[in-house]
């Protein structure tokens, strides 16, 4: 996925994508890092996330790279929602998640 991307994306977010790949491939190889070693991948690429510029280069690594694309959309929910999910499943979601937090008020 990496190499693909560089062919496509612009040299600054070259560094994002490698670390989107890596974060990636540890996301279908479970076991294959410890837990500190995913926690560091996962803080790095949130560190880029954070330096990246949202424009139609990012969108379109964080189409393809869905672990991610979750951080980056978790880092932003404060202010945007669930601005990356398809909005039927977002709202189901959320309508869900208010439901249970009403029933364990009760």
């Amino acid at each position: 996925m990496a190499s693909l991307l560089h062919q496509k994306l612009p040299q600054r977010l070259h560094v994002l994508a490698g670390v989107a790949g890596l974060l990636e491939r540890l996301e279908r190889e479970p076991g294959s890092a410890s837990a500190e070693q995913y926690r560091r991948v996962a803080r790095q690429l949130e560190k880029l996330l954070e330096q990246a510029e949202p424009d139609e280069n990012l969108k379109a690594l964080l189409d393809i790279a869905p672990a991610a694309s979750e951080i980056y959309e978790n880092m932003r929910y404060g202010v945007a929602g669930l601005c990356r999910s398809p909005l039927e499943p977002a709202l189901n979601a959320e309508l869900a998640a208010s439901a249970a937090i009403e029933r364990a008020r009760r």
